[in-house]
């Protein structure tokens, strides 16, 4: 199958191509006698323009031809034979613009070629100092450079448009530059011809799209800036109440007027600032007045050292224009009156022009028609212009003020004066100036600012930048159209223009010339998409397919016979046509329309030969020389060109000169007769759009009446239509511009690219949002009141309401407003069918048919699912029509639909009694059921409503009862329904699934709607959630799964919820109403209460986090107060039995500085405890009631010890035996207090001289009262248990408790969402169960070793949460004041005890590893790799398994920290000699150190390395021995199990050993008497702080099993090396 969209490149030359067909004929003949030629080439023709006498191709492939009268090559080259422009060949071109004598291109990257005529430097070749080439023979590249930004940059142009004298470049940043000669360059110089192009400053900041130019005139269509970038100030007032607050188009024009008020006919802009300026504020000195873009000083009569007035309020800070007399010499005068004075001038002056829609701007009155150019002495101006001048003056009979272009003061008197004047003509109705006294209002008050040069906007050097305006320069190709920034074009556009206006070709109502851009003010809000220009005339083509003509009329181009000229007017077009295409020549124009058939039609309006019957027109007499004389044989109205049928599907039209040319293409397989089909119908769609939206909805809007008819619900409602159908309105317009670009370029777009395509997004929520709100409005009865007020609205215009109707109307005429509104639901479907036949051109395996298949599959959907809408829409409004009445009008609401309803008795609840009306109603979003209902009357004394999102319905099986029913289930009700028939039964389950499914989201295509579903809720019954309002998942009823519960007393739960009730996860907020804050608690639930682990934060500001059984605090847990507690601040952590502290805890009294380690009950202390206070003072014994009691041991920081009975805290009162720190002893009756005093009576004892104080000769070994190890933190293994599955230590399943451990571990990695890539790898790990059932070899051990690492990685798992709740535990006791070096015995004690547990725990999960100390079954194939649980035997290598060779390594390192400060603090004072030892000793240098250790001179080193060079050892060098060994002994401090740091130790012989082997011969073996003072030496200079501590560590937490092998040998030496050191005294 051919593909339409396919190149013809490279096809043969012969062969003759279907598109771009070129026609080309001359445009003065008659339409009958005209033969257009047709240009042959071998490939399309992409583009087409003419100049005079001449024109440029732009054919596939990038190539240019010329064809005509080339004058600059002496060539008069035949249409039919085009030549090619050789030079530009190899270079791909985009776009080409011919000039009046010159021509130009664009290149691909965006570089401009010109060649041709350049006598006025239009083709941009001058050279500085050089007279300007007359001719430019072959094409030459102008830069376009942008020298403001540093460095300076190449611009990248777009768009190129060439006049008579001046050329005109867009670029990719939608600037615009300009170069030739002529006030039409709009540029701020003097100097002509302008040979480099510049940027035109004046539109610096605007989003420039097009550009045209015409002999002496250019216009450029520009992006309407937002309406309050016009007049911040001014912001369009809300004129009517309910009126919906969002900007529209259907206000457009009311915002149009409100914006052309503040304009006054001088030019000046009004500001709020200037009418609110205080009337006592006088004018000081005069302000010079910036000239914007102008050069005031050229001006005729102007004198520079004027002075002129500024406003320093004015917005727009460009030319102001001055007030002269009628002979033209300016008249310079000083405000004498109050500066208010003449604002309130300007103000009426402005209010009665906008007042009386039928008068005149008065602009008319100020025409001058002195084209005032930068350079006098330029030809530009002829004489002509002065001689008119002179005649123009004479016919103004009311113009007693004529604007010049000088910026001179603005005189009130002369205010004055034209104000009167303008009142005088007004009541004359009479004017002869240029523009028409009965022109519309809106035209003519448009106009306002309208004089010479008078910047809209300011100046652009002073102006903001423009928030439209692209940051980055636009891809686009070159002519383009504009799009918006979500890819459709930009409909809000105005026109700007400026050059000579000797023929009113510039639109401002006047003949002057403009040396700056100046805004066509009556265009704006027109949505102009294209301007054209013609040698003295102006086009611009609307959305709305209109054309607005004016300037020059003299061979009727213009189309129409209307009056002013000189402002755009509307042509004349005959019903059914609509323009997309125009162009203009020299005194013609041609358009292009879509007709009654798909093929476009071609329009012209201009000079034809035979003389043909016109209307004399009222046009002033003047005219320039330069312009064409006047004919009496023109159209009036365009005139169809009949041969256009003949020529195929036109898709752009281009005129120049006396010529006119068309580029058409040959339908092939109906691709092209689609698209413009498709495009057509677009168009008229947009047109009726705009229509009913100026006719019908903005009237309505706007009037007053339109709220107490329609009703305050129904008046919302029609403001919402109004707003959807604008919204939809819009995308239509913009759509359809897309579409005519699309055919302008169709050769070069790929069909994929089709707004259809590629926003079917946009299209589908515009439709949606359109017939909702209309369905809505239908439903609710609006459209019979809107008729009336339609009828009145319009009055005798009611016929415009008739021709807007598409439908069948009844034989009474009367207008449905319905079936007219439901219109635009036929473009639906002709989408679909436009894509179907553009599919069919493809074959079904490419890109281009899957994408037109699938948006025609989307286009058929919608308009299927919008039928159904409307038909639910007229059913819902006749049942309520049928069912009228107050008791109904509550269940009315706008998005209710009826499905169904049973007032025939086809359904009625089960066991209702006989005289009980039951009638059920089926909405689209709930089941209604009233009582007492008398159907036919409407009447019911109750009724419920069930919404459909928590409804669940279930068809009860027959029992044989013969019952066909239905099961009801709703949160809080269930009911049964029983039907009439079987038929009823079916069909009502059949409407009651679809129904439920459509709401929850689905198709609704009578599938059973899912059990579990999402929704919201609000209860009213249940006893638990009264009037909480719940939104999540449900299962048949009940709440279950995830979700949130909101109390109205401001309780709130989200989480998990189960059969009904709160169970898992969940976080909840309970307000506190006494101290006015929030108790909140995140954690586990269940049955409906806080069970598990969480964390509970009171509103006292105290914080729990543990374990809950049953709504009570139960099990392990820890209680901060908290810093907001007024009594004290504390914290506990240990066991809790219902609510209460029972069992072995910590608490922590930071306001006292006691921290009580022990038992307790029922919230007291009770049992064995240990007390530290901040003092230093240390207590164990037993507690009774929270007292002290019985036996004790107290201890203060000096070493007194006291061992006796105590009564209370901190009283004694009994036996003791207190004992000094000397020794000394006192044995007897004690009584009192401790820190008070105490009294004794017993018997004082002083020790030997040769006696040792021994202080456990009485008995007094510290933590005899204490709770022992294993018996502490019970609570927290029991909890790692419980999470296991098992109901105590070791009793329980184990596949039950790894499945556990896999479901938390899954839970916890869905539900933390903020989990780092590392964990959730971790995670990921875990959640695969390890093969624990294998009997544990060396080979696997490695593996269980890694899982245990990764799972104490995480809290998630239960093993992690053991480590970690074990870590916070140990730091709690024993961190700050827990930091007493008494305690340490029980440190240790308690590392060991967890290691015990833990073992246990490991043990059930991995039942194959051995007894704590037992030995694995085989051996591994390398012991160096498990060095450390191995040992050496007389049969090898075996590897033993204990609990510190497993567990330490993941324990060890977390305690550390506490545990070694309690060691560093028991050996402070060996510390303390030992290292005053270290200090005297390592002053010596090496050899007087080695020789004082005793060490043998054989193993003294001779050399040593540095950087690896060797340097001998002399007698002074220090820290030069055995570096390598120093070094690695003193790493010891970085380990934290006593294996890692006995491997260091290891290493460190090894090192020595290496280091001493090179002085020895032969092998060698140590000995001790050779080891020890050589390892001393390496003490000594390893320098390490807390040895003693650090090797009391490894003697209490090392491996028994290691302590008798090469190891233990080491250490031992190690430890010697220590005690040595603290003996020694001999320096």
């Amino acid at each position: 199958m051919e593909n339409p969209e396919a190149s013809l490149a490279d096809e043969q030359a012969h062969t003759s191509p279907d598109r771009g067909l070129l026609h080309v004929w001359h445009s003065a003949g008659h339409s009958r006698q005209l033969c257009p030629d047709r240009v042959l080439l071998s490939r399309p023709v992409l583009q087409v323009s003419l100049g005079e006498h001449h024109g440029l191709l732009l054919a596939q492939g990038g190539q240019v031809y010329s064809f005509g009268e080339l004058l600059w090559r002496d060539l008069s080259v035949p249409v039919s034979a085009p030549v090619p422009e050789v030079s530009l060949l190899g270079k791909t071109m985009v776009h080409v613009a011919a000039g009046g004598f010159h021509c130009g291109a664009l290149s691909e990257q965006g570089s401009v070629y010109m060649w041709g005529e350049n006598t006025a430097g239009q083709c941009g070749q001058t050279e500085k100092g050089t007279v300007t080439n007359i001719t430019v023979p072959e094409p030459c590249p102008v830069s376009v450079v942008d020298g403001e930004v540093v460095p300076p940059v190449v611009v990248r142009v777009v768009d190129l448009a060439c006049g008579r004298e001046h050329s005109l470049a867009l670029s990719a940043q939608n600037e615009l530059w300009a170069w030739g000669s002529g006030c039409q360059l709009g540029l701020v110089t003097s100097t002509f011809p302008v040979g480099k192009p510049q940027k035109v400053e004046h539109l610096a900041g605007r989003h420039v799209i097009q550009v045209a130019c015409g002999a002496y005139h250019s216009l450029a269509l520009v992006r309407r800036l937002p309406p309050q970038d016009y007049n911040t100030q001014h912001a369009p007032k809300k004129k009517e109440r309910g009126q919906s607050p969002h900007y529209s188009v259907t206000e457009r024009e009311e915002l149009s007027a409100v914006e052309d008020s503040h304009y006054c006919p001088l030019g000046v802009e009004l500001t709020e600032v200037m009418k609110g300026e205080a009337s006592s504020q006088v004018r000081g000195p005069r302000r010079r007045l910036r000239a914007g873009a102008t050069s005031a000083s050229s001006s005729p009569g102007s004198d520079d050292s004027k002075s002129n007035t500024k406003h320093p309020n004015l917005e727009s800070q460009g030319q102001t224009d001055s007030v002269t007399e009628t002979d033209g010499s300016p008249k310079v005068h000083l405000l004498s009156a109050d500066e208010l004075e003449l604002q309130n001038l300007l103000e009426k002056l402005s209010d009665q022009s906008l007042d009386k829609q039928d008068t005149d701007s008065l602009s008319s009155h100020t025409s001058d028609d002195s084209c005032i150019s930068s350079t006098p002495s330029s030809d530009l101006l002829t004489s002509s212009y002065k001689d008119d001048l002179n005649t123009k003056r004479q016919m103004h009979n009311n113009s007693g003020l004529s604007g010049s272009h000088s910026s001179s003061p603005v005189c009130l008197n002369e205010v004055r004066l034209c104000l009167e004047k303008e009142k005088r003509s007004l009541q004359g109705l009479k004017s002869s100036s240029l523009t028409n006294i009965y022109q519309k209002g809106k035209t003519a008050t448009s106009r306002r600012s309208s004089l010479p040069g008078t910047p809209t906007h300011g100046s652009p050097r002073r102006r903001h930048p423009c928030a439209c305006r692209p940051s980055s320069a636009g891809g686009a190709s070159a002519g383009a159209p504009e799009e918006a920034e979500d890819g459709l074009p930009f409909l809000e556009t105005e026109i700007w223009s400026w050059g000579r206006g000797s023929e009113g070709q510039l639109g401002h109502g006047d003949q002057l010339a403009r040396l700056q851009p100046l805004c066509v003010k009556s265009l704006t809000g027109e949505e102009v998409i294209k301007v054209a220009a013609g040698s003295h005339h102006s086009l611009a083509l609307t959305a709305q397919c209109q054309v607005y003509s004016w300037g020059s009329n003299m061979c009727g181009q213009l189309g129409h016979v209307n009056i002013p000229v000189t402002v755009p007017q509307q042509a004349k077009l005959s019903d059914g046509l609509r323009v997309w295409d125009l162009s203009a020549g020299q005194s013609h124009s041609l358009l292009l329309a879509d007709g009654d058939c798909v093929q476009p039609v071609l329009l012209y309006c201009g000079q034809q030969k035979e003389p043909v019957q016109t209307e004399r027109l009222n046009q002033s007499e003047s005219s320039s020389k330069r312009s064409p004389s006047r004919v009496e044989r023109y159209t009036v109205m365009p005139t169809l060109l009949p041969f256009c049928i003949e020529m195929g599907y036109v898709s752009s039209v281009c005129s120049g000169g006396q010529s006119c040319a068309v580029l058409a293409d040959h339908n092939v397989m109906g691709f092209i007769s689609a698209i413009h089909e498709l495009a057509s119908r677009e168009r008229h769609l947009y047109c009726w759009c705009s229509s009913v939206r100026k006719i019908l909805l903005t009237p309505l809007r706007k009037r007053d009446s339109l709220c107490p008819v329609l009703g305050e619900q129904c008046t919302h409602l029609f403001f919402s239509l109004c707003e959807s159908f604008v919204q939809l309105s819009t995308l239509i317009g913009r759509h359809a511009t897309a579409l005519t670009y699309f055919l302008h370029n169709v050769q070069g777009c790929d069909v994929t690219t089709l707004p259809l395509l590629t926003h079917t997004e946009y299209f589908i929520d515009a439709y949606k949002r359109y017939f909702s709100s209309l369905g809505d409005f239908q439903v609710m009865g609006g459209f019979q009141p809107l008729h009336k007020l339609s009828l009145e609205s319009l009055g005798f215009r009611q016929t415009l309401l008739t021709q807007l109707s598409v439908s069948d109307q009844s034989a009474s005429g009367d207008v449905d407003l319905v079936s007219m509104l439901y219109w635009p639901l036929q473009q639906l479907h002709q989408y679909s069918r436009a894509l179907l036949k553009l599919a069919a051109c493809y074959d079904v395996l490419t890109v281009e048919y899957k994408s037109l298949d699938q948006g025609h599959k989307d286009c058929e959907s919608l308009s299927s699912s919008l039928l159904r809408r409307k038909k639910e829409a007229e059913t819902t409004f006749l049942f309520w029509k049928t069912h009228s009445g107050k008791t109904t009008e509550c269940l009315r609401l706008p998005r209710r639909r009826v499905v169904c309803e049973s007032s025939n008795r086809s359904l009625t609840l089960q066991n209702a009694g006989r005289f009980s009306n039951h009638w059920f109603i089926l909405f689209n979003d709930a089941l209604v059921h009233t009582q007492g209902t008398i159907p036919s009357q409407s009447f019911f004394s109750t009724h419920h409503v069930y919404p459909l999102t928590c409804l669940w319905v279930k068809p009860v099986t027959e029992n044989g009862s013969g019952l066909h029913a239905l099961k009801i289930t709703c949160p809080e009700e269930s009911f049964t329904l029983v039907a009439s028939t079987p038929q009823e039964k079916n069909k009502w389950l059949r409407s009651l699934n679809q129904t439920v499914d459509q709401i929850l989201g689905g198709g609704g295509q009578g599938s059973s709607p899912a059990m579990t579903r999402t929704a919201s809720y609000t209860f009213t019954a249940d006893e638990r959630f009264k009037d909480a309002q719940y939104t999540g998942s449900w299962l048949a009823g009940r709440v279950h799964g995830r979700g949130t519960m909101k109390w109205p007393d401001g309780r709130l739960y989200k989480g998990n919820f189960k059969n009904g009730l709160e169970d898992g996860y969940g976080e909840c907020v309970i307000p506190n109403k006494l101290l006015n804050k929030t108790d909140t608690y995140q954690g586990q639930w269940r049955e409906g209460k806080i069970h598990g682990f969480g964390k509970y934060k009171y509103a006292s500001g105290e914080v729990y986090e543990g374990c809950f059984c049953d709504g009570q605090r139960h099990g392990y847990g820890m209680l901060s107060s908290g810093k907001l507690a007024r009594n004290s601040s504390s914290v506990f952590i240990g066991q809790w039995v219902h609510d209460k502290r029972t069992g072995y805890g910590v608490y922590d009294d930071i306001t006292r500085g006691e921290k009580y380690m022990g038992m307790w009950l029922d919230d007291q202390r009770h049992g064995s405890a240990v007390i530290i206070t901040q003092h230093g003072v240390y207590f164990e014994g037993a507690f009774r009631e929270n007292k002290m009691s019985g036996l004790g041991l107290l201890m203060s920081d000096d070493d007194t010890v006291f061992h006796g009975e105590f009564t209370d805290d901190w009283t004694i009162s009994g036996k003791g035996i207190l004992t000094m720190p000397n020794g000394d002893s006192l044995d007897g009756q004690f009584s009192g207090e401790w820190s008070s005093g105490l009294k004794v009576v017993g018997t004082y004892t002083k020790p030997g001289i040769d006696e040792p104080p021994n202080k456990e000769k009485n008995g007094l070994k510290l933590g005899q009262y204490a709770v022992p190890a294993d018996q502490r933190w019970i609570c927290v293994f029991d909890e790692c248990w419980s999470r296991l599955g098992c109901e105590a230590a070791g009793k329980g399943e184990r596949t039950t408790a790894w499945e556990n451990i896999a479901v938390t571990i899954t839970t916890a990695r869905r539900q933390s969402p903020d989990l780092s890539r590392s964990q959730t790898k971790v995670l990921e790990c875990l959640e695969f169960i390890p093969q624990y059932e294998d009997p544990v070899t060396a080979a696997n051990y490695d593996n269980i070793r890694r899982y245990l690492t990764k799972a104490c990685e995480t809290p998630h798992h239960p093993l992690g949460w053991l480590v970690e709740t074990l870590v916070t535990a140990y730091r709690m006791t024993y961190v700050g004041v827990g930091s007493n070096r008494r305690l340490l015995r029980q440190a240790v004690q308690e590392v060991l005890a967890y290691l015990t547990h833990f073992y246990s725990v490991i043990r059930f999960l991995f039942p194959g590893l051995p007894d704590d100390g037992s030995v694995l079954p085989d051996a591994p194939t390398s012991p160096s790799k498990s060095r450390r649980n191995s040992y050496t035997t007389g049969q090898g290598c075996v590897m033993v398994v204990s609990s510190s060779s497993l567990l330490l390594p993941l324990l060890l390192p977390r305690l550390y920290p506490p545990l070694f400060t309690l060691y560093s603090l028991q050996e402070e004072q060996e510390e303390t000699e030992y290292w005053e030892r270290i200090l005297r000793l390592n002053k010596q240098p090496d050899q007087s150190l080695l020789s004082f250790l005793e060490v043998q001179e054989k193993f003294w080193p001779l050399w040593m390395s540095i950087l690896g060079e060797k340097k001998q050892i002399v007698s002074s060098s220090k820290d030069a021995c055995f570096v390598s060994a120093v070094e690695t002994l003193q790493q010891i401090s970085t380990r934290f199990t006593p294996s890692d740091k006995l491997m260091v130790i290891q290493k460190s012989f090894e090192e020595l050993t290496l280091e001493v082997k090179p002085l020895l011969d032969g092998d060698f073996l140590w000995c001790m008497d050779d080891l020890f003072p050589l390892f001393l030496y390496v003490v000594l200079r390893a320098r390490i702080r807390n040895l003693g501590a650090e090797i009391s560590l490894i003697e209490d937490l090392m491996d028994p099993n290691i302590q008798h092998g090469e190891l233990g040998l080491m250490f031992t030496t190690l430890k010697a090396c220590y005690i040595q050191i603290q003996q020694e005294t001999n320096a």
